[in-house]
């Protein structure tokens, strides 16, 4: 419907609800306050504004008492609100229930959607809910259960289920990619430790005459390549930081991937598998190392 202020004028989607509309959205008032209960009894001609919406015809913030016209009837600007369901929750206009019932549809008095929250109900307790509803609903308005184009039911357990099968499958493509990315760093630093080796065969023979055990040379050799393979796990978990602080300041509207960051607990893990990858990619050239012996070393050129 068309919302106008003064000379600004656009179209948004109007919704007439109860205020428990506010706690089914899961929304977030940003100033002033929400449809309440003395709005719907009273048939106010109240408005509370998405906050993309105020900011496009309050841009100072100056909106709370304001009267603003829907579909040519004047309203009083009530508050503003930010949805967490992404952009287009987000622009909506809230009006009483009954204010909207005797405005846009005078004599109807009818209800086209009414939301709920279920609580902490798993997926096939909601299924369950969603089935007792539609049988209710079926017997209150004479249409068959089984009828489901007669009423529909939108389940948003079933699609964050669905969601989450998805993550999920991106997670584990994610894991094998790293994995994979880690075996292959693991193969690289062991390459580069081999031929490290074997261009200090001398110096490795020198050290054993002197008196190193075998023990030193393989602590020494592992301890370089943890070194390599920490500093650049290093740069590139810093990289992938800044990589995903700049996408998320990017992205005006992430949706599901709201907040990408990397937790601390993630950061400790990098840090052992690093660690880790670092000794296995030592492990073997440090042993080749040990088994050198002084007097082939020294013959070395």
């Amino acid at each position: 419907r068309p919302i106008v202020y003064g000379n600004k004028n656009a179209a948004y989607q109007v919704i007439c609800c109860h205020p428990g509309q506010f706690y089914a959205e899961n929304a977030t008032m940003i100033d002033g306050r929400f449809i309440n209960d003395i709005d719907v009894k009273e048939s106010r001609k109240v408005v509370a504004l998405g906050e993309p919406i105020r900011k496009e015809f309050f841009p100072n913030g100056d909106h709370i008492g304001k009267l603003i016209k829907v579909d040519g009837i004047s309203f009083t600007v009530v508050g503003s609100f930010k949805d967490g369901g992404g952009d287009r929750d987000n622009r909506r206009v809230y009006v009483p229930m009954t204010t909207g019932q005797k405005i846009f549809e005078p004599g109807i008095q009818s209800v086209h959607a009414m939301s709920m929250t279920i609580g902490e109900a798993n997926l096939e307790k909601s299924i369950a809910i969603t089935n007792d509803i539609r049988k209710k609903l079926a017997a209150l308005h004479v249409f068959s259960p089984e009828d489901k184009r007669a009423v529909w039911i939108n389940n948003t357990t079933e699609q964050y289920i669905q969601v989450l099968n998805v993550l999920n499958a991106i997670s584990l493509f994610v894991w094998i990619i790293g994995i994979g990315t880690i075996v292959a760093g693991v193969v690289g630093v062991g390459n580069i430790m081999m031929i490290v080796v074997k261009e200090r065969t001398r110096e490795i023979g020198i050290r054993k005459a002197l008196g190193a055990t075998p023990v030193s040379v393989v602590s020494m050799i592992i301890m370089e390549a943890i070194f390599i393979t920490s500093i650049a796990g290093y740069l590139g978990l810093v990289a992938g930081v800044f990589t995903l602080e700049a996408v998320s300041n990017a992205i005006e509207d992430p949706g599901i991937f709201r907040n990408p960051e990397v937790e601390l607990g993630t950061a400790l893990a990098a840090t052992a598998v690093l660690v880790i990858a670092g000794t296995l990619a030592g492990l073997f050239p440090a042993l080749k190392a040990a088994s050198i012996k002084p007097i082939e070393a020294l013959r070395d050129e």
